[in-house]
């Protein structure tokens, strides 16, 4: 703390009036913080006075000049420190109001000022009365003691900031006089004349007026008297810099009050300067006029063959600066308001006026234009009005001065009405001006690319103008103006939806690109100018007019130093432009010293003096000359500082939440383009620019807010190319094209256009919304055709912009839009699958979903010719991981992992069609139909009937939606839910084992009353009929998908296919079997391509859970016998139309057959291990082992399944009589299915049994009643053992049992595959007999025509038509012996 007040001690030493002269030279040492220490060196710091010529030109005369120009542009950069800091102040106390004195919460909170308000407002009111003379402890003692108590901690909150109403003083004093000398010294200030010395001067100028204007917005007196309390409590006694700050603070309150007073000497050379100005600002708001004589088109408007520079090319290079005009206008007749009564300026002020509402200080801090002109400059105009008229008849002048004065009251007191009805629809005009005109240049130069650098002051100008009306267009966004008669705030009307900044922001862009990118040309066009002029200004040095000037040596010295300059510039020759260095940075500070040397008023040789010498050759003047080369020079060393200067958005970062939301009004509405995006994007770039190295912390925030600006765009740009690709993925896009008629409407359709053919032009739209033929390529039919085209033009063109755009880099972050739209292709794809999966009753049809992928992957194959990047491979990759999404080492391995992570996608499938198909979760009443080889079910599963998602063809299309993965992950779903299965069966043996050993005894002993008291033991044996038909369904639900997993694979990979058939066929059959057989032979079981899938499939799912290891299993056919007891047969019935049971008992079938052939394959594999163990690994021979086991399990497998038959036949046969037969046509039809299915089974097995004529018989009564089905098609099995005929009793006569299993032929052991293929049969399209026979299913003749459901069922309780049984009727039959086909 004391040495911070050292500090302001010393500072206020030097800060006295004595002080200040005497170490003058010292002053612009104090702002090594604002300009760094490289810009204030010793050698640099001169002030105007101490370094200013005397009448004299010598040689320290004219470097000192040059020095001070330099000073002139420091402390313009001051004043932008100044700014920054005042600015951050103000971010910091969250922006109060001290003129009205008003101050939120969050100002108190701030740390800066006591959270007193009582007292600091008293302060601030009171100014600038003394704090004593307030009598603050007895109005508030509670603040008075705590400010005692931590004086010193608020003083060094405060310090800094009274610091900085320190630098605003010493910055006022500095700045006017500066301004003062220059106003005073330099001899012409005009445009066309010393345009350099002008521009640094008024930018000096405005900086003044602008940190004095934004002084008011920081609370200046509550700052210094709360300090100056604070430091007498802490001191006793006052700050030394109070009195000097209140006289500050209190002349410039408000600050128009003490900027007249300051600038009023300088307001006659403002005023000039405002007049030169005025033609410049006329032209820029004659839009006609801009246009019509082509001041920003390369070529002429009314020749447009002629290929020139301009027609008006030093007024067209003037445009550039008229955005520093406009605001010269604004602040100078703010300030100099006497001004205003020219003649000439009242047209000035109106036309700049009138196109603004606010006038921007720094950054976005602005003042309101109007209300300050009526509020300041109006009273001064009347009182000027007034004095005219008072000495009306004193001076002739006073009518002249008066009528002025009138007509500038009137001008100010109107345009603020106007300004706000019409301000809007100018600068819009201007800015479809500047849409046409920068469009045709880009193309121009695009297209000619070598008159971009002769016209490169032309694209400036056009940039420039460009620049002023964006940031124009955000700084009055959101504007609210009052009416000074009636008070109220009116909203600017600002339409945010205006197309014309997208084409501006991409006009521009497009033009700085086309300048860096033939940068190299414009250096050497520049170059070789500079060489050029350097021969025509040494002309001029010799001209006799210059000699005779007898110019002093220093000023000649400098402008032999200007020649040598310019004949030192390489030589630009052939295409090694790019390679030269050249820093002209010296040159140009030469020419400054000459221009403050020429131009002063103290000089014996001035600009006058040198065009008179140098003009009358008839061409250009040496200072013409001499400014021309200066502005080239920048084309060499400075070209991205002029583009920056002329083109840079920089500005735009504190609007930057209302350029988001322009952005996304105007980027896809009907004037949008894609290509508009590059430039919304690439203005973040300079974003950081507006960060001041006086504020550190300006860095991160300003970083962090373009970084999410960047984003935020991106957002809406990948939301825009979701929703183009979303437009064209739906049933208006691309979907339209899809739709097809059905036969029956097409015929309708074309009858109904027929009758109404005369009709037609009064009628173009059919009953069903179509046009009627010869009437589609009418317009009004094909605007759906062409919202596709635009959407695909959009879209395509969308692409092509982002992939061609060049990385976005912010700070240290670099965005490649690339990369960002394949993420939202492949994410989008990634979505719409996942909402395709499911409609809005259940799951979506795989058919469906396949066609509605294809179609969105089409739709990305066509953005993907637009981009440079393979996304086919992106949607592999999705679809994969869709499909499988566990760990990528699992793909490489044949061993599952255990816990797998599967896609969400086939996840979500498996799972629905586990729980509805196979489960029946929803009670839709799902039957398997063996003929159609789907299931079936009586009521919809969610949106649809059964057989829609589980026939052979939407099972294919699973397969190609999902692939290997998501059939492994179906199959592996199948298998967990039959596991469980398994193991019921398994729990079931095990607790009956008794009561099956008993039942097994009194089958082979032939105790009927035994048996049937054994069977009625066994618990639950319905609940165990339930899971064998759930694992009968899952069995033939794997078949079907086995069957079109191998159907898939024939047609895309047919070679493959073929290897794995024939190799099916030569797996070797051994017991055990080796790791790599088991494999192969689980490939071909998933593909279909073996004769028993479905013992094969229980046989792995048996030796994954180790089931079947128990004793208990011997008794299994046993168990199966019994369910020929259950009371399920009663309601069951057989169903013509799907050739199974109104309750899936052939599902039963299925099941006992699987599991008898699985478990006997494992228990024989597993007892030849034990026997291996036994004998220590000495095994016999290997082939005689191999055969031996196979021939072994074969036989095993089929004496057991004889067994069952044998068994089960007896107990049906034995549980019939006369009162309860309504269960004996199923059971015998379930045997004979049985037979059917197995491979182990052959009819012949259950001929001594059941004869087949029997069954022949029932199946005929089932079938005759449909007068659709030709007798021709009843046929016999085929797959019958080939005696020549059998002769029968009666049918209705019982066959003997006998004790012993019949011995099996082993000829007619079915081996080959063609036993357990079904063919798929197509319902739309009628075959031969002959097709049909060979299609048949072989347990009799139930594929008898196309159409089945006009066949009514003799028998059926749920799925058939009920009628008498047909028993009785062929037990009557007369029917003789049948012999097998």
């Amino acid at each position: 703390m004391a040495k911070s007040r050292q500090h302001f001690s010393s500072q206020d030493s030097s800060l006295s009036p004595t002080s200040v002269r005497s170490r003058e030279w010292e002053g612009p040492s104090r702002w090594t913080e604002y300009l760094g220490p490289e810009a204030t060196s010793p050698m640099n710091l001169r002030s105007s006075r101490n370094s200013g010529p005397d009448g004299q030109v010598h040689s320290s005369g004219g470097s000192h000049k040059g020095l001070n120009m330099q000073w002139v542009v420091q402390l313009t950069e001051v004043a932008e420190g100044l700014m920054a800091k005042m600015y951050r102040l103000n971010q910091i106390l969250d922006y109060p109001d001290p003129v009205g004195h008003v101050f939120s919460e969050a100002f108190w909170k701030a740390g800066v000022f006591p959270n007193h308000p009582r007292t600091c407002l008293l302060l601030s009111k009171k100014f600038p009365e003394h704090y004593s003379k307030l009598q603050l402890e007895r109005i508030d003692k509670v603040s008075w003691d705590a400010l005692q108590e931590n004086a010193e901690l608020h003083l060094q909150s405060l310090e800094p900031w009274i610091q900085l109403l320190l630098d605003l003083m010493a910055f006022r004093e500095q700045a006017l006089r500066l301004i003062l000398d220059l106003s005073s010294t330099v001899i012409t200030l005009l445009p066309h004349q010393n345009s350099l010395i002008l521009h640094a001067f008024m930018d000096l100028f405005c900086s003044f007026v602008r940190v004095n204007l934004f002084s008011e917005k920081i609370p200046r007196k509550m700052m210094l008297q709360m300090y100056n309390l604070l430091h007498s409590m802490s001191r006793d006694q006052d700050c030394d810099f109070y009195h000097r700050l209140v006289q500050f603070i209190d002349s410039y309150d408000p600050p128009l009050k003490g900027l007249k007073e300051d600038l009023n000497f300088v307001s006659p050379r403002i005023g000039e300067v405002l007049e030169a100005v005025g033609p410049i600002i006329f032209l820029s708001t004659d839009t006609r006029k801009l246009r019509n004589e082509g001041f920003l088109s390369p070529y002429h408007p009314r020749y447009p063959d002629i290929l020139t520079n301009s027609a008006h090319p030093m007024r067209a290079q003037d445009l550039a600066n008229v955005t520093s005009y406009r605001e010269w206008v604004l602040f100078g007749y703010l300030v100099c308001p006497d001004e205003l009564l020219r003649v000439t300026s009242i047209d000035i002020a109106l036309v700049v006026l009138k196109e603004n509402l606010v006038l921007t200080l720094f950054r976005d801090e602005y003042i309101l234009l109007h209300e300050d002109y009526q509020l300041y400059v109006l009273p001064r105009i009347l009182e000027s009005k007034k004095m005219a008229k008072s000495g009306r008849t004193k001076q002739k002048e006073a009518d002249l001065e008066y009528s002025v004065a009138k007509q500038v009251e009137k001008m100010i007191s109107e345009v603020h009405e106007q300004a706000l009805l019409s301000c809007d629809a100018i600068h819009h005009e201007r800015r479809i001006l500047l849409k046409q005109e920068i469009g045709r240049m880009a193309l121009f130069f695009t297209d000619q690319p070598s008159l971009l650098a002769p016209n490169i002051q032309m694209v400036f100008s056009a940039l420039a103008f460009a620049q002023c009306e964006v940031i124009w267009y955000f700084q009055h966004v959101g504007i609210a103006s009052s009416k000074s008669k009636t008070t109220r705030m009116v909203p600017v009307d600002i339409d945010p939806s205006d197309p014309t900044i997208g084409f501006l922001l991409d006009g521009m862009d497009h033009l700085c690109c086309l300048v860096r990118k033939y940068i190299a040309a414009i250096r050497g066009y520049a170059l070789s100018y500079l060489s050029s002029c350097a021969v025509r200004i040494r002309s001029l040095l010799n001209t006799p007019g210059m000699v005779a000037l007898d110019l002093d040596s220093s000023l000649k010295g400098l402008f032999q130093q200007i020649v040598q300059h310019l004949e030192n510039i390489p030589k630009p020759q052939g295409e090694n432009v790019s390679a030269i260095t050249c820093d002209l940075s010296e040159f140009r500070k030469d020419w400054l010293s000459i221009l403050m040397i020429v131009t002063s008023s103290r000089s014996s040789i001035n600009i006058r003096h040198l065009e008179k010498a140098t003009v009358s050759t008839g061409k250009e003047g040496l200072l013409s000359e001499g400014n021309a080369a200066y502005n080239w020079s920048r084309c060499v060393d400075e070209l991205e500082t002029q583009l920056s200067e002329h083109a840079s958005l920089k500005k735009l970062y504190f609007y930057h939440q209302h350029l988001t939301a322009v952005f996304r009004n105007t980027m896809f509405g009907p004037e949008g383009r894609p290509q508009h995006c590059c430039a919304w994007l690439g203005v973040a770039s300079s974003f950081p620019e507006c960060a001041s190295p006086i504020v550190p912390e300006e860095v991160t925030k300003i970083g962090r807010d373009a970084v999410l600006y960047v984003e935020s765009l991106i957002e809406s740009i990948m939301g825009g190319l979701e929703g183009l690709i979303n437009i064209l993925d739906s049933e208006g896009g691309f979907g339209a094209l899809e739709i097809q008629l059905l036969p029956e409407q097409a015929a309708y359709y074309m009858n109904y256009a027929s009758r109404v053919s005369n009709l037609s032009a009064k009628s173009p739209k059919g009953p069903s919304g179509f046009p009627f033929p010869g009437q589609e390529s009418h317009p009004e039919n094909n605007t759906s055709i062409k919202m596709l085209e635009a959407a695909v033009q959009r879209l395509t063109n969308l692409c092509s912009v982002l992939n061609d755009m060049e990385p976005i880099c912010v700070l240290n972050h670099v965005f490649v839009l690339r990369e960002y739209m394949r993420e939202c292709i492949l994410g989008n794809l990634r979505r719409r699958l996942l909402s395709a999966l499911k409609t809005d009753n259940d799951l979506q049809r795989p058919s469906v979903l396949e066609s509605l992928i294809c179609r969105h992957i089409s739709i990305i194959h066509l953005a993907e010719q637009h981009i440079s990047m393979d996304l086919t491979q992106g949607i592999r990759e999705v679809l994969l991981s869709e499909a499988f999404s566990g760990p990528v080492s699992s793909l490489h391995l044949f061993e599952k992992p255990a816990e797998q992570q599967t896609g969400s996608a086939t996840e979500a499938v498996c799972n629905w069609y586990i729980e509805n198909i196979i489960k029946d979760i929803s009670g839709a009443g799902i039957l398997f139909a063996p003929i159609h080889k789907c299931f079936k079910s009586t009521r919809p599963v969610g949106g649809y009937f059964a057989d829609s998602v589980t026939d052979l063809k939407e099972l294919k299309a699973f397969v190609r939606i999902f692939g290997g993965y998501g059939v492994d992950r179906l199959d592996r779903m199948l298998k967990e839910h039959t596991a469980a299965l398994l193991n019921c069966i398994d729990t079931t043996l095990r607790s009956n084992r008794d009561v099956l050993e008993a039942v097994a005894g009194s089958l082979h002993s032939g105790d009927r009353i035994e048996r049937d008291a054994s069977i009625k033991q066994i618990l639950d044996i319905d609940t165990v009929i339930g899971f064998c038909v759930q694992a009968g369904l899952a069995l033939a639900f794997d078949r079907l998908l086995a069957e079109a997993s191998g159907a898939v694979l024939l047609e895309g990979a047919p070679l493959i296919h073929s290897l794995l058939t024939g190799i099916a066929k030569h797996i070797p059959e051994e017991i055990p079997e080796k790791i790599e057989i088991r494999r192969l032979r689980g490939v071909a079981n998933n593909f279909g391509v073996v004769y028993d899938h479905d013992s094969q499939w229980v046989r792995f799912i048996l030796e994954e859970v180790g089931g079947a290891n128990d004793g208990s299993w011997s008794f299994l056919p046993y168990l199966f016998a019994t369910f020929m007891m259950s009371n399920i047969w009663n309601t069951t019935a057989f169903n013509v139309d799907t050739g199974g049971f109104n309750n899936n008992i052939h599902c039963l079938a299925r099941c006992i057959s699987a599991v008898i052939a699985g478990s006997e394959f494992v228990r024989l594999e597993r007892e030849h291990q034990q026997r291996q163990s036994l004998s220590n690994g000495h095994a016999a021979d290997n082939g005689d082992t191999e055969l031996q086991s196979r021939s072994s399990a074969e036989a095993s497998i089929k004496s057991t399944m004889q067994l069952f038959v044998k068994f089960s036949a007896g107990i049906i046969l034995d549980s019939w009589n006369e009162t309860n037969r309504s269960h004996l046509v199923a059971q015998l039809i379930f045997l004979d299915q049985l037979c059917e299915i197995s491979p182990y089974l052959p009819r012949s097995s259950l001929e001594p049994y059941i004869p087949y004529a029997i069954l022949r018989s029932i199946y005929s009564q089932y079938y005759e009643n449909s007068p659709s089905m030709p007798l021709a098609l009843l046929s016999g099995s085929p797959r019958h053992s080939p005696a020549a005929s059998l002769s029968h009793s009666s049918p209705g006569v019982r066959h003997p049992r006998g004790d012993s299993t019949p011995q099996y032929d082993s000829s007619h052991f079915k081996g080959s595959s063609s036993h357990s293929q079904e063919h798929e049969t197509d319902s739309g399209s009628l075959r031969s007999t002959e097709s049909r026979l060979r299609n048949v299913r072989r347990s009799g003749p139930l594929d008898y025509s196309s159409s089945r459901s006009k066949v009514k069922f003799v028998e059926g309780s749920t799925s058939g038509s009920t009628g008498p049984s047909p028993l009785p009727r062929f037990a009557v039959s007369r029917s003789g012996p049948i012999s097998y086909k």
